[in-house]
């Protein structure tokens, strides 16, 4: 396997924008690790390996367990994940697979008893940008393996 293009060095404009992106989340009221089970989930439905491998070490860097990532893509039949960890990841693959079913109403109901408008659209924007990394990186033909969170570097 080879990488097609390094978009880190094609086009530094774009992935400034892309990291303006990741930044925003750190004005959020969300978990970090609730961002990272965003992110596992939604490059699982994505098929982006190269984003699967950064994740699910960013994810066990911030203590994350194991158990949870393994069944990330099985949530709905594990007792694993808290109720609002489950709106949030039902709305990470309603907003993936927008062309499928939008985003329902039952589904904005039950996500809004775990968060407020803001956090709808923060979550929102935090699943934007996860699915425009994949999107790039699969393009690209990013090649997993050698990512190290940065608490490792």
């Amino acid at each position: 396997m080879e990488q097609r293009v390094n978009y880190m060095r094609t086009n530094k404009e774009v992935v400034k924008l892309l990291f303006q992106l990741e930044e925003y989340k750190k004005t959020t009221e969300i978990d970090n690790k609730l961002i990272q089970l965003i992110k596992i989930r939604a490059s699982q439905i994505n098929g982006c390996a190269f984003c699967l491998d950064m994740h699910t070490k960013d994810a066990r860097a911030d203590g994350e367990t194991e158990q949870r990532i393994y069944c990330l893509s099985a949530w709905r039949e594990t007792p694993f994940y808290l109720e609002a960890e489950r709106a949030a990841l039902e709305l990470t693959e309603a907003v993936t697979n927008i062309s499928a079913n939008g985003v329902p109403d039952d589904l904005y109901e039950r996500f809004r008893l775990h968060f407020d408008e803001k956090q709808y659209i923060d979550l929102i924007t935090l699943i934007i940008t996860i699915n425009g990394w994949n999107r790039l990186a699969i393009s690209a033909k990013n090649i997993p393996g050698d990512y190290k969170p940065a608490a490792e570097k």
